[in-house]
């Protein structure tokens, strides 16, 4: 029986009415077998998702500037006009995952200078903070597939003050807060458009979607509503067999599209819009004044509506297109426009598509695939989470689910040039990722923020996948091997860390994520866990071989993410000779070799041919543990771990600054069982030979006791138990890293004691700053210094689980320090996730301290419940800094709920 559904307002409020005997009637998790047919291949439920950036102007792929300075090579104001080279981008939109065509939205309030066809921000140069956008949108909703998502977009209806935005910030210094939007009053008497897009699949390429504005002003308003479909320009670059030019039509109240592999395309709205069409092509006179490819470049639609220019084709052809709604809104009300867009024919597709259901059977997907959402997502928020920490934890999901983005990039094409543009400048075949050539991408990938770093970053991506697994391990584990296959993983076995610098070193955090995302999933699929480990040997000696400089078994790496930390920048060459040893490297390796010793041991006990492995890598881990002890890491008097700078004369130079990088190496722990010596006797038996023949090892590999089997079980760990006791002394200390809300990344003893260093005549300091760094000495965007981290705090809870997993109730510590009272590791673990929760929930007041002293989004009831995720977190207060829509690794917060409410 066919349901009978009303719509009452908002797409919140669609009901639905059917007979529950129906034979038809949706399966228990429906979104769960489109998962399983998406894995399986029997249905491409991913092929069309979010995968559309937010900003490809700026970015290093559209550079091709001589000195790499890409945010002045291709600004803001050219986005409009200018085709871009290797991706495209705008609002709230969606494309195939191989971006053929995309879809996104504009809009128009009549009184902007340009259409808002994708979002505004300042640049490293001048936002006074590094990147910054200066728009407010969140992701309220998606599930794995897709299959449902929801935007929303709070645009102003006086003139966005672009000009007032890039002055005002300009004028800032690196002492003064940003300048933000809602700082101009531009949101005063609540003058906006609250802007909703709900999606729909009927099916892997049928999308169903209600655009919803509403007029949250006191006044009536016009806004022009631009849906609005295009291809990507594949056929301006000259590139063989890539000079067919797809084609877009206007027929009645919709677009059709013909491509030659995609098919025919199909974008139908209802009520009465009018097709505008133009080319995706440069506007070369605006820019350089040169003739053009087409008299209706890329800009055309934007000049006709707001200028009334003649600057769209009458013939309505073109490779760009947009349904027209000029929609009046009383105060205080909305108007719905409903579009679908399907893919109608294969190719080649010569008949006219039937008309789009926009009644009953859009209004049917709508409310199922909503219904079907809250089903699905009821199975991974625990019942015991609160409706608040739900909402948070299903919001998080919901940006990592549309920071998945199409990324293409091609760098020994994008270094020599393409055949049909001017060559690039000679310097670039020497410059940035010009030891990458061999690297080609195109791949949806997870990002960390898809506009202000619209390009993966490879450890970034390790943390996503963890919480990715929790609602999509299948794509989580493709995620994870991405960056591991040959046109990633460089030939030296490097990882590549980030668009800007691939060669950067990023901590290794890979094997960690895979035994996570392997746990996950059930702890079952042993190929996926044999691909990764195959290639992560070959990275594994890529670090023994390039960051171990003295062969000593203690590593560098450079900032290895951790910019502002120390006295100076750990990635540029030192102020003078000598080697900086580095605690967090070092951490990292013993890390990484525990990883591929517990991945060896899941493996071996399938295939006896990893037993050597696994062997290898505990050798390894003592001796990188030891190490660490014996070159001076360790500060026994402080009980934390400093950098040491080895001068070349032999003399060593401890860099005593309390900071995450002396509590990294607690991250450095695993147990081995009775059972696993049982089971891999080998093993064992050169535990045994360790102890007996090289007893200075001892201390990290002889800690024993009773597990909760009853059966002895070891501790490898490369902080002893005394040594844990002390550390966790400094870390859970309320005047060193200890806050409200988590962890900080520098001690706040530094605030009156800065840290300085005399080397080569100049001094270099370190002081505590619970916000953005002060210092301009490490980039315009390395903008911290003692904030909280959520992936640090992650590993460090992560690495409590697991020193109280060999301690039991038996290892009780002071928490906080000097507080008389003791706890056991997993309470205090609990603690440490609920005070990061607490950062996006709401407290006794009402306040999210996210949102720190912002009123509008701690008091307004249409603010109040979005949740942003920013990059890190005021180090006293909670307050959110950096990028705004970090639901990368912040997301992280969804596994800490649903682990804690487990």
């Amino acid at each position: 029986m066919a349901a009978v559904v009303k719509y009452r307002g908002d797409v919140k409020d669609v009901h639905v009415i059917t007979d529950r005997s129906s034979s038809d009637a949706s399966p228990p998790d429906a979104e769960r077998l489109r998962l399983a047919q998406a894995d399986s291949g029997e249905q491409d439920w991913r092929a069309w998702g979010p995968y559309l950036s937010e900003r490809a102007w700026g970015t290093v792929r559209e550079d091709y500037s001589e000195h790499g300075t890409a945010w002045d090579y291709f600004p803001h104001d050219h986005a409009r006009s200018r085709a871009y080279r290797w991706n495209e981008d705008g609002m709230a939109g969606v494309c195939d995952d191989r971006q053929t065509f995309a879809f996104a939205l504009a809009l128009w309030n009549g009184k902007d200078p340009i259409l808002k066809e994708r979002m505004f921000g300042l640049g490293g140069d001048s936002g006074n903070h590094g990147e910054d956008a200066k728009e407010y949108w969140w992701y309220e909703d998606s599930t794995p597939t897709h299959s449902w998502m929801r935007w929303r977009y709070h645009y102003p209806q006086a003139p966005f003050p672009y000009d007032e935005l890039v002055a005002v910030n300009a004028l800032r210094g690196r002492d003064d807060t940003e300048y933000e939007l809602v700082d101009t009053g531009i949101f005063d008497d609540d003058r906006y458009w609250a802007v909703t897009v709900d999606y729909a699949k009927a099916s892997p390429t049928d999308l169903c979607m209600v655009v919803t504005v509403a007029n949250r002003g006191d006044q009536a308003a016009t806004l022009h509503v631009l849906p609005t479909l295009w291809f990507r320009n594949t056929w301006s670059w000259g590139l063989p067999g890539g000079d067919r030019i797809p084609r877009l039509t206007g027929q009645g109240t919709r677009l059709v599209g013909e491509h030659r592999v995609l098919g025919q395309l199909l974008l139908e709205g209802d009520g009465g819009p009018v097709p505008l069409l133009c080319d995706n092509d440069t506007n070369a006179e605006r820019l350089w004044g040169l003739p053009g490819r087409s008299p209706y470049p890329k800009d055309g639609i934007n000049d006709h509506v707001v200028n009334g220019a003649a600057t769209v084709n009458p013939a309505r052809e073109g490779t760009k297109g947009a349904l027209h709604y000029v929609l009046d809104v009383p105060a205080g009300g909305q108007r719905q426009i409903r579009l679908r867009l399907t893919r109608t024919a294969s190719p080649p597709a010569a008949a006219p598509p039937p008309p789009a259901d926009l009644s009953d059977g859009f209004e049917a997907v709508v409310w199922a695939r909503r219904a079907e959402a809250n089903r699905f997502f009821a199975g991974v928020i625990p019942p015991a989470a609160t409706p608040d920490e739900a909402l948070v934890a299903r919001q998080a999901i919901a940006g990592l689910m549309w920071g998945k983005q199409f990324y293409h990039f091609d760098v020994k094409r994008w270094l020599e040039g393409d055949p049909g543009s001017t060559p690039p400048p000679a310097g670039r075949r020497h410059g940035r990722n010009s030891a990458w050539w061999h690297m080609t991408s195109f791949d949806v990938i997870s990002m960390p923020d898809p506009w202000e770093y619209p390009w993966y970053a490879a450890w970034d991506l390790a943390f996503h996948c963890v919480s990715i697994a929790r609602v999509d391990p299948g794509f989580a584990k493709e995620q994870i091997l991405l960056l591991l296959r040959e046109w990633y993983l460089h030939p030296n076995g490097q990882i590549p860390a980030y668009e800007w610098a691939f060669g950067d070193v990023n901590p290794p955090v890979h094997a960690w994520a895979a035994l996570k995302v392997f746990e996950i999933d059930g702890g079952r699929d042993y190929e996926f866990l044999a691909r990764v480990m195959h290639k992560l040997l070959l990275n594994f000696t890529w670090w023994v071989n390039r960051k171990d400089t003295g062969g000593n078994n203690v590593f560098e790496g450079g900032f290895l993410g951790l910019d502002n930390v120390g006295p100076f920048d750990r990635s540029a060459a030192l102020p003078v000779a000598g080697v900086l040893e580095q605690s967090d490297g070092t951490g990292w390796m013993g890390m990484y070799a525990l990883n591929l010793l517990d991945m060896a041991i899941v493996l071996a006990e399938h295939d006896r041919t990893w037993v050597d492995t696994a062997t290898k890598f505990f050798e390894h881990f003592a001796y990188i543990a030891a190490a660490a002890y014996e070159q001076g890491l360790w500060d026994d008097e402080d009980a934390f771990f400093y950098d040491v700078l080895r001068l070349a004369d032999g003399t060593k130079v401890p860099l005593k600054v309390r900071s995450v990088v002396g509590l990294l190496p607690l991250a450095a722990t695993t147990r081995l069982t009775a059972r696993t010596l049982h089971h891999l006797p080998e093993l064992g038996a050169r535990l045994r030979w360790f102890l007996t023949n090289r007893p200075e090892y001892a201390q990290v590999i002889g800690t024993r006791r009773l597990g909760p089997d009853g059966r002895q079980q070891r501790l490898l760990s490369m902080v002893g138990p005394e040594q844990v006791v002390r550390l966790l002394a400094r870390m859970l200390d309320p005047d060193e890293f200890l806050s409200d809300f988590g962890l900080r990344t520098l001690s706040r003893a530094h605030l009156d004691k800065p840290f300085s260093v005399t080397l080569g005549g100049q001094e270099f300091s370190v002081g505590y700053e619970p916000a953005e760094s002060t210092s301009g000495l490490f980039g315009g965007n390395s903008n911290w210094r003692g904030p909280i981290w959520m992936p640090t705090n992650f590993l460090l809870i992560s690495a409590l689980r697991d020193y109280a997993a060999f301690f039991g109730d038996d290892l009780q510590v002071e928490y906080p320090t000097r507080s008389g009272v003791k706890h056991t590791l997993d309470e205090i673990a609990d603690d440490l996730s609920a005070r990061l929760i607490s950062l996006f929930t709401q407290d006794d007041w009402g306040r999210r301290p996210i949102y720190g002293a912002a009123q509008m989004f701690q008091t307004h009831p249409d603010w109040r419940d979005l949740i942003a995720f920013p990059e890190y977190f005021h180090g006293d207060n909670g307050a959110g800094l950096g990028a705004w829509h970090q639901t990368g690794w912040t997301a992280l917060v969804a596994d800490l709920i649903l682990t804690l409410r487990r």
